[in-house]
Parts: structure tokens; sequence; C-alpha cells
């Protein structure tokens, strides 16, 4: 009898969660939110504007999805200007071509061993991007991909 139990009490945590499984792949735009959120809170300007200046742009693992990496950096003395995300690879190759950051400096390495600057890595999708909130002085980043608008000519 002890068996019986055993088997059935797997059998309905199989069934538990093949449940939840279901109910969160079934709406996939909801489920997409709630697993990859559009945006991450990164804290306040003058901290991140201060590691960025004492250890080089940061690199983010993963926030976008898709395996895109992406690299945060700062330039300049003003925390409400000159911010900028890139993905971290080179602009001239794929993801497949990771980068790995010289310590405590602005430039990296790639697969092929070359010495990278951050304006030579790529640029992210349309709508991922640094977002400032003057007012509270902090910074979130946009991971959302927007689709490009098609250009439109006009018929006559």
């Amino acid at each position: 009898m002890p068996v019986a139990a055993g088997i059935g009490f797997f059998g309905l945590l199989f069934a538990a969660l093949w449940g939840v499984a279901a109910l969160v792949a079934h709406n996939g735009a909801d489920t997409t939110e709630r697993l990859t959120p559009a945006f991450q809170e990164m804290g306040r300007l003058d901290s991140i504007a201060l590691t960025i200046t004492q250890g080089g742009p940061i690199i983010l693992p993963d926030l976008v999805g898709s395996d895109r990496h992406v690299v945060l950096d700062h330039t300049g003395d003003d925390d409400l200007r000159n911010w900028s995300l890139h993905l971290a690879h080179p602009a001239d190759r794929d993801s497949s071509c990771a980068i790995q950051q010289i310590e405590r400096t602005r430039q990296f390495t790639d697969c092929d061993g070359r010495t990278l600057d951050v304006a030579d890595l790529a640029e992210p999708p349309q709508g991922v991007s640094p977002i400032i909130n003057r007012k509270a002085g902090t910074l979130t980043l946009s991971l959302r991909e927007t689709p490009a608008t098609p250009a439109t000519t006009p018929t006559s």
C-alpha cells in the first residue's frame, strides 16, 4: 500500500506541474512579459556612472534574450547624458563572437583576438535603449524590441 500511495503522490505532483506549465504557456504575449521583462531597473545614475568611470562599461548577460548580452556605457561628466547600449559582440560579427572586457578599461577583445572599443560593438535592435528618469535620477533599460516602421510612399 505505501508504494501505491507514493506512486499516486508523484502522479498528482506531475499533473499539477503539467497544469502550471500549460497555463503559463497558454498565453504567449503574457508569458513573455512575465518571464522576460521589458524593462530592467539599473538604479541611480550617479552610482552607475561612477562604476563605469572606474571600471569601464558594464556587460549585462542576456537581458534582451536570444543570447544577446548587452554593454551599458556612459561617457562624460553629465550623469543625464551620453548613455549608450550596445550588443556584446563586434558589429561585423554575429552573437557567436563573444567579447571579453579588458579589465578596468573601455576596451574588449573578441573571438578573433582583436581589440575593440565600445564604438566597434553592434547596435542593439530598435527600441532597446537606456531610459533616463531625470526627476528620480535613475536609469532603466528598455529591453523590448520595437519593429521598424515601414516607409510609406504616398500614392497619387
